[in-house]
């Protein structure tokens, strides 16, 4: 009985590398749009496609941050400042991407653009603090999606949309988790409704990685500003404890992280350019190994795994 067992998971194990090995043909004539290039994913992400020899479209919120990537890559990739926060801007990328790709239409949209601050326990923030990140992480991911589903639709193309394990599992306070968790809804939804069109939908959900957005530094900045502006009644509840035990708690996703971002930014690559892609890929160890699994655990054992309290 074990044998037969073993020879199934062999042949399933070989079955996906078969699967997952299928790429498509004619990249070079294929558009993809990317947000959030300026650095981190995006950036490297948007350097590898073109290095590949897909039509790059690439989203940065400053001139500089385009400037910069057009130095860094062929003439066949195009720039655009969009701020994923204004319709305004996001319909005008969405007129200009339209002008890029024509009557082909938009094969790939991989929402990139994200930021994590302020995090902190919930009670400390304000409702503006949420709506600052929900406004990019989600609403504007919403907003861009809408805006270039037609073009997607035509191509019978791919939307990659960039999660986190922190949409499995909610990791600290703040509109960060909320986003993401919206983010999964989101992409559950669409991938339902497109299927008939033959557009597919897949979510990336990385672990802790060396970017912008998780800058210990930034982070703790973030953490003590949050802390000074709370009442004293608020301070006193919480007390000096508990704020060191949350600044470690912070601190902890900053050790763990790697700077190995090819380990998501592979995950879009395949995402765009196979055959048959994932829905969902999980992006480094940490988010293999423990975290989607626990994900799937008891609330009572994540809980206490998870737990930051004094």
């Amino acid at each position: 009985m074990w044998l037969w067992l073993f020879a199934l998971l062999v042949l399933y194990v070989l079955y996906r590398w078969y699967r997952d090995g299928q790429k498509l043909l004619n990249l070079t004539d294929k558009y993809v749009f990317i947000t959030g290039c300026d650095s981190g994913f995006g950036n490297m992400v948007a350097r590898q496609l073109d290095g590949r020899g897909l039509q790059v479209l690439a989203a940065c919120l400053t001139q500089r941050g385009a400037e910069q990537l057009k130095e860094a890559t062929s003439q066949r990739l195009q720039t655009i400042i969009l701020d994923v926060t204004d319709s305004e801007s996001v319909t005008a990328a969405a007129k200009w991407v339209k002008q890029q790709v024509g009557d082909r239409g938009l094969w790939g949209l991989v929402n990139n653009a994200g930021i994590l601050i302020p995090v902190a326990p919930n009670e400390w923030l304000t409702k503006n603090d949420f709506l600052k990140i929900l406004n990019v992480n989600l609403v504007g991911l919403i907003d861009v999606t809408l805006g270039l589903l037609p073009l997607i639709r035509k191509a019978k193309g791919r939307i990659v949309n960039v999660s986190s394990i922190a949409g499995r599992l909610s990791l600290c306070g703040g509109g960060y988790c909320i986003s993401k968790y919206g983010v999964e809804a989101f992409s559950d939804s669409l991938r339902r409704e497109l299927h008939a069109f033959g557009v597919k939908v897949s979510i990336i959900n990385p672990d802790f990685f060396k970017t912008e957005i998780l800058n210990s530094k930034y982070l703790q900045e973030n953490f003590q500003r949050v802390w000074s502006c709370i009442p004293k009644e608020t301070k006193d509840i919480y007390g000096q404890k508990y704020f060191e035990t949350y600044c470690k708690y912070i601190d902890k996703m900053t050790v763990l992280a790697t700077s190995k971002l090819n380990l998501v930014t592979d995950c879009m690559e395949h995402a765009l350019t196979a055959v048959h892609p994932r829905t969902r890929y999980a992006a480094g160890w940490y988010a293999k190994l423990f975290y989607i699994p626990l994900s799937y655990m008891p609330t009572v054992l994540a809980d206490y795994l998870l737990s930051m309290s004094p």
